[in-house]
């Protein structure tokens, strides 16, 4: 694994996450919504005697669930990467990767920051990334 797909993992988690917390919106939303009747005449042989939300309330659940352990992984992670970022001695280029990888700027966010234009960012991100030492125990996602 690279430096930048090992830094870039964050980044997806994140997304990840986020992706979860909107499906988790919309469960919610349709486990408080009202179902409609149904009028046509049902011929069933063993009936179904939970609530029509009572699945929806599980996946809820068990999205939950996912999301905690993911946010957790993501904290962990974050903190791992904080660590091997400050082993990289150039200060400009700590922050690049900083800015870049734990808070997730754009190149041109960064560079309003560190009073830089996109390209001497850039520039100092590649010589960062070249920088950067990986820990033997990485966590992967």
């Amino acid at each position: 694994m690279t430096p930048k797909e090992y830094l870039k993992q964050a980044y997806r988690l994140d997304h990840r996450i986020n992706s979860d917390i909107a499906e988790l919106g919309r469960l919610r939303e349709m486990s408080t919504s009202i179902s409609s009747p149904s009028l046509g005449e049902k011929v069933q042989t063993n009936r179904n005697t939970d609530a029509p939300f009572v699945k929806c309330l599980e996946r809820i659940y068990s999205l939950e669930e996912k999301i905690n352990e993911e946010i957790d992984l993501l904290v962990n992670l974050k903190e791992e990467i904080r660590s091997v970022i400050d082993m990289v001695s150039n200060t400009d280029e700590r922050m690049v990767l900083r800015y870049r990888y734990i808070h997730n700027y754009t190149w041109e966010q960064i560079g309003d920051v560190l009073g830089a234009d996109s390209r001497t960012v850039r520039r100092w991100h590649g010589q960062a990334l070249g920088h950067v030492t990986l820990p033997e125990n990485l966590l992967k996602i």
